[in-house]
């Protein structure tokens, strides 16, 4: 998994794995197990899961890459305190999917709470049938 700053401002984790590398074989799947993690995790709560190649595809300016063939999101939420307005802007979490022809590639934005970054790693590493939970994260 890698960390690095989207547009020099976004701190984003990313993971590229091989569908040779994983038990799943296709975004729904992926996403599937997704909402496992959230529906099982005592804080985290389901909003929704978003299509994107779909919406994007059915643009008349919409632009997707070649090597997309499937992009979706999860949104979900660990919002445990609400101690002023401005955390809203930080909230909610989602993790994209995005499946390329020998590959699939699954990011999300750092939050901002510990608990929140912990939990989405985990559950992305754990994509990777053979995942070294000890890997630095730039690996």
């Amino acid at each position: 998994m890698q960390q690095f700053l989207l547009q020099e401002k976004y701190p984003v984790y990313t993971l590229e794995v091989l569908k040779t590398e994983t038990r799943f074989s296709d975004v729904d799947a992926i996403i599937a197990y997704l909402n496992d993690c959230v529906s099982e995790h005592k804080i985290a709560r389901l909003i929704a899961t978003f299509d994107h190649f779909d919406h994007t595809s059915a643009l008349p300016e919409g632009e997707i890459a070649n090597d997309i063939l499937a992009a979706k999101h999860i949104i979900f939420c660990f919002g445990t305190h609400l101690p002023n307005a401005h955390v809203m802007a930080v909230r909610p979490r989602s993790i994209g999917v995005v499946e390329k022809p020998d590959s699939f590639v699954v990011t999300f934005l750092e939050a901002p709470m510990p608990l929140a970054n912990l939990a989405m790693e985990s559950w992305v590493r754990a994509i990777v049938d053979v995942a070294d939970e000890s890997a630095p994260l730039d690996e």
